[in-house]
């Protein structure tokens, strides 16, 4: 099997322990979560420190996709070979989105983390939480259906997709430009380096502010913690449990049978990634990484474009972990308000509507 060797492996000129990104982020998350549970109080304000970092990642996540994406595609000389990777990267992506929503069911039916709480929605205390649901109306019936999100990938204009952030808009638009380089042939070369020099800048701005990743995982830790008490946490630790040990399932078990299948080691992806994998762990925000996460895969030896149209997709049509906990959440809620529900059209939706299903998640 192979193994995916690091830049440091390559590279016998080492950092200092102490300088090591994921090493920080891990103190700032263990002085987090002891600054919120003995200082409540201060660490309740600290949540400005989580807002700023994300927000700071987000800022730049729309341009490195067009960059990479425009650079990648536009520069292929094979875009039948780009069109089949979308192709390929689509479908996988349905199959293990739906599979970690059916592990999530079926382990949540088994844990039932909910049963015995016996909570009662129609509670004074609980009607908080009524009073926050949409009233399901005909317009929110058809919502998320597929149809509806086709048709939210086209923006209202080019400028609102980066505006708003919107991460598969950003793909779309990104995707049509790339192909209209592409087919301009030389003339449009120019105009191609030109977008490559940009995204080298951004990468350098997103590396200046990696470096304060270990300030928002203090901030988002201490918040948490200080906000909601290690008690009030230990309350749902059933549901928790439930849910790593489906997020253990779902990585040790399909995704080391896929890296087997492709020849690949799971354990070496994993150590490779550690630094990203804590600061998602410390700001919940897994959009903090998407930048590095396609600049390590092309220095892994990616194509580009590759990485630059997966990765961003990945994160629209992909997200594994929020899918087992929102199927997790939903179903630990019908157990705790005592709500019978009939799971038998579960699955066979999830089958049918595949792109209105990843949408909610």
């Amino acid at each position: 099997m192979t193994n995916i060797s690091t830049p440091q492996e390559a590279n016998p000129t080492k950092k200092t322990w102490y300088r090591s990104i994921y090493l920080q982020v891990v103190v700032a998350i263990i002085l987090g979560i002891g600054f919120g549970h003995f200082y409540p109080e201060m660490a309740s304000g600290m949540k400005p420190l989580a807002d700023g970092f994300i927000k700071l990642i987000k800022m730049v996540i729309g341009p490195i996709i067009f960059c990479t994406i425009v650079h990648g595609v536009a520069g292929s000389d094979n875009l039948r070979q780009v069109g089949s990777v979308g192709v390929k990267a689509l479908s996988y992506f349905m199959v293990m989105t739906i599979l970690a929503m059916i592990i999530g069911l079926v382990v949540v039916n088994i844990q039932q983390p909910g049963a015995g709480m016996n909570i009662d929605a129609a509670e004074p205390e609980n009607k908080g939480v009524v009073a926050e649901t949409p009233a399901l109306s005909e317009t929110n019936k058809t919502q998320g259906s597929t149809v509806d999100f086709l048709l939210n990938i086209i923006p209202k204009t080019m400028s609102a997709a980066f505006a708003e952030g919107n991460i598969l808009q950003v793909l779309f638009i990104s995707l049509l430009c790339a192909f209209a380089l592409a087919g301009m042939g030389e003339k449009g070369k120019p105009v191609v380096q030109g977008i490559e020099m940009i995204s080298v800048m951004f990468f350098r701005i997103v590396n200046m502010i990696v470096r304060l990743a270990p300030i928002g995982a203090f901030g988002a830790m201490s918040y948490t913690i200080g906000e909601h008490g290690i008690e009030s946490l230990i309350k749902l630790i059933s549901l928790m449990l439930g849910f790593y040990i489906t997020c253990f399932l779902f990585i040790f078990v399909v995704l080391w049978l896929v890296m087997r299948v492709i020849g690949l080691s799971l354990w070496s992806l994993l150590k490779y990634l550690k630094e990203e994998i804590f600061i998602v762990i410390g700001t919940s925000s897994s959009e903090s990484v998407l930048p590095q996460m396609i600049e390590k895969l092309t220095k892994l030896g990616c194509n580009k474009s590759v990485a630059g149209m997966v990765i961003p997709t990945g994160y629209s049509f992909n997200l594994d972990g929020t899918a087992i906990y929102l199927t997790m959440g939903a179903l630990f809620i019908t157990q705790a308000t005592n709500t019978p529900m009939d799971l038998s059209p579960t699955i066979p939706s999830l089958i049918t509507q595949p792109f209105a299903v990843c949408a909610k998640a």
